[in-house]
């Protein structure tokens, strides 16, 4: 039952993840998400059939680590600034808020463990925290990875230059293909594992070794 804990936390992670794009857009100079009324915390509006709903089930029932993503907001990179260099930003802002999110619940999880709040109440917000380090690390790794349409393809699109962004551009069309492929191989475990691994090792010291 312990996808009680993990969908409440998944939900509000996937969430702050789109809000902080939209967010991020707004401070660089485009509004399309806060007209189309995408810049709230209100699960309504970020709700995707199947990122939201359907690989969360999938999740609950194969008793895997709960994963998934919100309906993503609509940025127009053209109203931007600087609109190869603004879109890395905000494409980073996603990861970067998983990130932030993990922190704070370690450091939430290493307050709890001084004993402010005891009983079987206590020790069902340790076990919330401790699975919104591991799934806010998991989804911050998995969008970093640098293929369409990830959070991090954007990255590289923003940083690449001259012919290093156009041999890159090539893998565009087949990105989600190309995730796919991963998936089924196992291979997106093995170039996940390392870097989530050196994540927790990171974040476990707040946590208090737990």
């Amino acid at each position: 039952m312990e996808w009680i804990l993990q969908l409440p936390v998944l939900f509000f992670s996937i969430i702050f993840h789109e809000f902080s794009h939209g967010y991020a857009a707004y401070l660089r100079g485009d509004d399309t998400a806060y007209l189309s009324g995408r810049l709230s915390l209100s699960p309504l509006p970020h709700i995707d059939p199947v990122g939201t709903i359907l690989v969360p089930a999938a999740c609950a029932l194969m008793h895997f680590p709960m994963i998934g993503w919100a309906r993503p907001v609509p940025v127009n990179p053209y109203r931007m600034r600087n609109p190869r260099g603004d879109m890395a930003l905000v494409a980073f802002s996603g990861p970067l808020s998983n990130i932030l999110l993990a922190l704070l619940s370690a450091l939430a999880f290493k307050l709890l463990m001084l004993g402010f709040i005891g009983g079987d109440l206590g020790l069902t917000l340790l076990r919330m925290l401790a699975f919104s380090v591991m799934i806010n690390l998991l989804l911050a790794v998995f969008n970093l990875i640098p293929v369409f349409p990830l959070d991090g393809s954007q990255i590289a699109l923003g940083l690449l230059k001259g012919r290093a962004l156009e041999l890159y551009e090539k893998h565009l069309p087949y990105g989600v293909y190309i995730i796919l492929g991963l998936v089924v191989t196992g291979l997106l475990q093995h170039i996940m594992q390392p870097l989530l691994n050196l994540a927790m090792m990171l974040v476990y010291p707040i946590m208090g070794g737990f």
